[in-house]
């Protein structure tokens, strides 16, 4: 697709597509003279007929013969306007790359031939002038047969489609329906690519498999091409290998290099012997008795249990009986999350091995093809500058650039977002080589630039100074320009926004809008200020119409995938928040350690790298980084069958999201027989079977989704579909029909034969000129009606946390996760400081969690059976289930917080005076207590302030945003009351942590406000009771004052939150704080409620000697 080639606009419902020519887009003459040449000054001269010579026949740029000759035979052969490709004239000698054409142009009859074409064919031929993109285009598309003749100087030809046909000087309008709408075209700016042979045409209705491509035959005709290639006097001729992504590479190099490690045909056991990737055990010393303190922890718990419930407090049996069942309710939640951590592992990649095996210098890189999605929705909570940051790490990764590709979906239709994406895409073409030359990291300029490091060290080359400074000087002008459209932004016309050449935006009404495709970066025009080219960057916005359901984030990714899908298709994407910037630019070639190891990768599913973060305080008051969740959970998983997806970091499996089958696991060990330490009936059957799931009515078959029992899937026509392939496995031959395959993708043909292509690339089935109008059909609104996008494929519905249930669907079938934690944070991101924020954050995830423990996919019982593929493990199963029910520890932690205060205020306890052996079993959970936290930091790393932030915040979440969350699920599952979707801010600067310090009061606040108050009440009283009635009554005090500080000492962190300013408290809370204990304190002392009443005689009436 050509850069900068306008904005697409329309509505498949509609019929209606409109293409905004965008500013780079190439412009007329203007006061050009026509009759002196632009490259030397002379007269530009006549031809023999006596006209004006005219060297390029799309813009007319003036250029004399001689330029003109000297152009084709020694330079760019390219006009110098347009950068179209000179046609040879007459008289002119051939050079390398002409058509096979006659000496007299025919340009007349070429374009009555156009006046007499069908305007749906002229409308797919100037779509295609823009879509003739990509990555090995010059063989993919080459193969694609359009029903209508290609012309080159008035010829038809066969070979490759000549996207040059359409000039801005030969524009024409085109209505496409009843609408009214027209397309205006835009030239393709691009040479012509050189091939010294002509491709070989194939049949599209014909199965490939009939020309040899996919079978064996075919891979031994292709050895022995490439060993008489390599023979001495062989002449240049045209190589054909495929590569990773699906695509055919040409190479007009004889000599080809074997490819050794590199080849396909890799025998599987040099594949064996040298593994992109490793599990790294843990010492035996750490983990052994991290597991037997587990152990010796159940017990003592199942000891302690029978004495509390044994052993009643008649006296307070209200209180007894609350407090084992809240202890109860901990044991189990402790159970579910502890054993999910008995097999944690780390792993090792070798990048080197990657390199040697599919990108080796001097070789055509064999990596695969890579898309990158990311999400945003409000611009003025997720400021343009930090997108910007996150699209230039994007940009300027470590990674064949002609295998990435990025896609942006702004969900809120903003101009302000269109119009910084445009900044940034010319910002990038300076920065992306300035990062690569340099080998600089991080590659996102604001946090580049904010390092307080040496940035001299390991810097050689003598102009990196000078380059730095200026570009730094060029990363703050782009900083200014996009803070001024974000000012200009602040406050919306009466009549709209409008673009630059006065077309109003299509997406002034963000809640009834056509849909929205831009290309800023490409194959034409996307190169930086070197000449090199640049990743691919498409700005997507899907059509919104009111009355649809459009499903928030999870249905911007599903749109997202389809519009990848339909105009790149790589195998493997990765998906990051507008906030999260890629911190190691070898990223992606850590995810290919996994996905492309033909061993391991075969039934990964998504690489899941761990969130970090920037810009938090010192101290994490609020466990922002999650270090206990990200450093110690997932381990444990991984080890199991592999981390949760949580949103972000994430590099998936197309094939997979799909809702494809893993392939069937090699069986290597009898039924029953264990492997390691996991026995098969705690982490899943390793036995093959096949259980099929029936369907609740009627007795019939759930139809269970496709596998790929091959990873080499021949192409398939539409055509085959319908009438099914003769060699197909009977489950995947009974889907093969159009009616199921639209049933389950949509009513899309291109999209449909693209989700048959593991490995990815173009469908051959499909028109270039007409993928752009498909991938405007895709993101329609009303495209997912009647499918099972969002129920069985693509991110699924139903939770606002759609990434748990996402993985959870993936993990059913059989996928295993991987867990990928570099030495370098693979990417970082922002996270939400202030107390509000922080809590309304946690409040969303909670509600996601109620509502899966609410829905059919409750893992207490889905997922069951597990098919041929394993399903989904036990311990996987406890964690899945422990992620759903957390927020229901509420109830019972806020029932256990308020226990202190009341046990204090009525002098009552919930423990019954114990004996030295009963104290033993207390003393005995507290120790296991300890040396389980002690031991799990040990292996892990996590130091002992992260350990216990994220103690005193599950505390703090538990009592206010998850007991919220409950009480929201419920109304929402069972009264049909929705909540609002907020968005987290983002901040595009840090000034000394002010967000940490202000208060946004909010209703989450009241439970903790509360339960610190009472508890604190509960002490004054408690002390106060003691000093009144002597020195007998501080024993049984101790146990109730240890209760009411436990509380206290959890909820600190709120409690200093709500004080302001770090370590400046001020001074009217402290002088207010010690006003009222005191008063309340002597009034306790006076009123003394729980002293015992004395009964006798009434003095007043019968006196003293009564």
């Amino acid at each position: 697709m050509e850069a900068n080639a306008g904005l697409v606009a329309g509505s498949h419902n509609r019929n209606e597509l409109v293409v905004i020519p965008g500013e780079g887009s190439a412009k007329p003459l203007g006061n050009v003279n026509s009759h002196i040449c632009q490259i030397c000054g002379d007269d530009v001269g006549v031809t023999s007929e006596g006209e004006l010579f005219a060297a390029c026949h799309e813009c007319g740029f003036p250029v004399c013969r001689p330029c003109y000759e000297y152009e084709r035979k020694d330079g760019t052969q390219a006009c110098p306007q347009c950068r179209t490709r000179y046609n040879r004239h007459k008289g002119s000698p051939r050079v390398k790359g002409d058509e096979e054409e006659e000496d007299t142009d025919d340009l007349d009859n070429e374009f009555n031939h156009i006046d007499k074409r069908d305007k749906e064919q002229d409308v797919d031929e100037m779509l295609h002038s823009q879509m003739a993109y990509g990555r090995d285009t010059d063989v993919t598309m080459s193969s694609m047969q359009p029903p209508y003749p290609l012309l080159t100087n008035g010829r038809s030809v066969s070979g490759p489609i000549d996207s040059n046909a359409t000039s801005p000087d030969h524009q024409a309008i085109f209505p496409i329906g009843p609408g009214g709408k027209r397309i205006h075209p835009v030239a393709y700016s691009d040479a012509t690519s050189d091939i010294g042979s002509p491709a070989r045409s194939l049949d599209p209705s014909k199965d490939l498999g009939s020309y040899g491509y996919g079978s064996i035959a075919w891979k031994e005709r292709v050895e022995s091409w490439k060993l008489r290639q390599g023979q001495p006097g062989q002449g240049s001729k045209l190589q054909m290998t495929t590569t990773e992504g699906g695509h055919l590479q040409s190479s007009g190099n004889g000599d080809h290099h074997e490819m050794g490690s590199n080849g396909l045909d890799l025998p599987m056991m040099d594949e064996a012997r040298q593994p992109l990737s490793r599990k790294v055990p843990f010492p035996s010393s750490k983990i052994n008795p991290y597991r037997m303190i587990i152990v010796i922890r159940l017990v003592v718990i199942c000891l302690f249990f029978r004495y509390r419930i044994l052993n009643p407090v008649n006296e307070a049996y209200a209180l007894w009986l609350v407090s084992v069942i809240c202890e109860i309710w901990f044991a189990v939640s402790w159970i579910l999350d502890q054993f999910p951590k008995w097999l944690p592992i780390n792993r090792e990649t070798y990048l080197d091995r990657l390199a040697l095996r599919y990108d080796k210098e001097g070789e055509p890189s064999q990596l695969a093809h890579v898309d990158i999605y990311v999400s945003t929705v409000d611009p003025m909570k997720e400021p343009p500058l930090v997108t910007a940051n996150t699209i230039l790490s994007i940009l300027a990764v470590d990674y064949p650039v002609d295998k990435v590709s990025c896609f942006i979906s702004d969900d809120g239709a903003s101009m302000l977002t269109f119009e910084a994406l445009s900044e940034t895409s010319e910002f990038a073409r300076k920065w992306v080589p300035f990062c690569k030359k340099f080998n600089i990291e991080p590659r996102a300029p604001e946090v580049y630039f904010a390092l307080k490091i040496d940035y001299l060290k390991d810097k050689v080359q003598p102009t990196f100074v000078k380059e730095r400074r200026a570009m730094k000087r060029e990363y703050e002008e782009f900083k200014v320009r996009v803070n001024a459209l974000v000012a200009k932004a602040q406050k919306m016309p009466d009549e709209g926004w409008t673009m630059q050449d006065g077309t109003p935006w299509p997406g002034n009404n963000t809640r009834d809008h056509p849909g929205m495709i831009q290309v800023f970066l490409g194959h034409s025009g996307g190169h930086d200020t070197d000449g090199n080219e640049l990743p691919r960057l498409v700005y997507v916005s899907r059509e919104k119409r009111p009355g649809f359901n459009h499903h928030k984030k999870a249905g911007a990714m599903n749109s997202l995938v389809r519009v990848s899908a339909v105009l790149t298709n790589a195998p493997f994407f990765l998906n990051l928040d507008c906030d999260h910037y890629i911190n190691n630019s070898k990223a992606l070639r850590e995810a290919m350690c996994f996905l492309m190891d033909p061993i391991v990768g075969r039934r990964v599913c998504y690489v899941q790298f761990p969130q970090r973060f920037d810009g938090i305080d010192r101290n994490d008051r609020y466990a922002n980084h999650n270090t206990v969740f990200f450093d110690i959970n997932m381990k444990g998983l991984d080890g199991v069958q592999g981390p949760v997806y949580v949103g972000t970091g994430t590099c998936f499996r197309r094939s997979a999201i799909y809702g494809y089958d893993p392939p069937p696991k090699d069986a290597k060990a009898k039924p029953g027989q264990s492997k390691g330490v996991c026995p098969d009936w705690l982490c899943g059957p390793r036995k093959k079977g096949v259980q099929k799931a029936k369907a609740g009515k009627g007795g019939k078959k759930k139809s269970q989704p496709p596998s790929r029992t091959d990873s080499t899937i021949p192409i398939f026509s539409l055509e085959d579909i319908e009438e099914g392939i003769e060699g197909i496995d009977e489950e995947k031959s009974s889907l093969m029909s159009m009616k199921n395959f639209e049933k389950r993708f949509g009513q899309s043909p291109v999209f449909v034969a693209s989700t048959l292509l593991e490995h990815g690339g173009v469908p051959h089935s499909a028109q270039p000129g007409s993928l752009l109008k498909e991938a405007i059909h895709v993101i329609s609104c009303g495209y997912e009606d009647k499918t099972d996008w969002g129920k069985e494929i693509g991110w699924i519905y139903g939770s606002v946390t759609e990434d748990i249930l996402t993985g959870f669907k993936m993990h059913c079938r059989g996928w295993r996760s991987i867990y990928c934690m570099p030495h370098r944070p693979a990417f970082k991101g922002s996270a939400p400081i202030n107390l509000s924020d922080r809590l309304n954050q946690v409040l969303r995830w909670a509600l996601g969690s109620v509502e899966i423990s609410l829905s059919r996919h409750c893992p207490l019982w889905y997922g069951y059976g597990g098919g041929k593929n394993g399903g989904l493990k036990c311990l996987e199963r406890l964690a899945y289930i422990n992620t759903t029910i957390y927020p229901l520890t509420s109830l019972p932690l806020l029932a256990y917080c308020v226990l202190p205060a009341v046990c204090l205020l009525t002098g009552k306890f919930i423990i019954p005076t114990i004996s030295n052996l009963a104290s033993l079993w207390f003393i005995s959970l507290f120790i296991s207590i300890f040396a389980t936290g002690i031991l799990e930091m040990r292996w892990s790393g996590v130091g002992i302030d992260e350990w216990w932030r994220n103690e005193q915040f599950w505390v703090i979440g538990g009592v206010s945003a998850h007991l919220f969350a409950l009480f929201q699920g419920f109304l929402k599952v069972f009264a049909g009351i929705d909540t609002n979707f907020t968005v987290t801010s983002k901040q595009a600067e840090d000034e000394d942590f002010a967000e940490l310090y202000m208060i946004k009061w909010t209703a989450l606040l009241i439970p903790p406000t509360t339960l610190l108050v009472i508890n604190l009440i509960g002490v004054v009283a408690g002390i106060s009771d003691a000093i009144n009635n002597g020195y007998q009554s501080w024993g049984p005090l101790f146990g109730k004052l240890f209760f009411a500080f436990w509380v206290i000492v959890h909820l600190y962190p709120f409690l200093k939150g709500l004080m302001g300013r770090q370590n400046r408290t001020p001074t009217i809370v402290i002088v207010w704080s010690i006003l009222l204990a005191s008063i309340f304190s002597l009034l306790w002392v006076r009123i003394d409620p729980f002293l015992a009443k004395v009964k006798g005689p009434d003095l007043s009436q019968c006196g003293i000697n009564c």
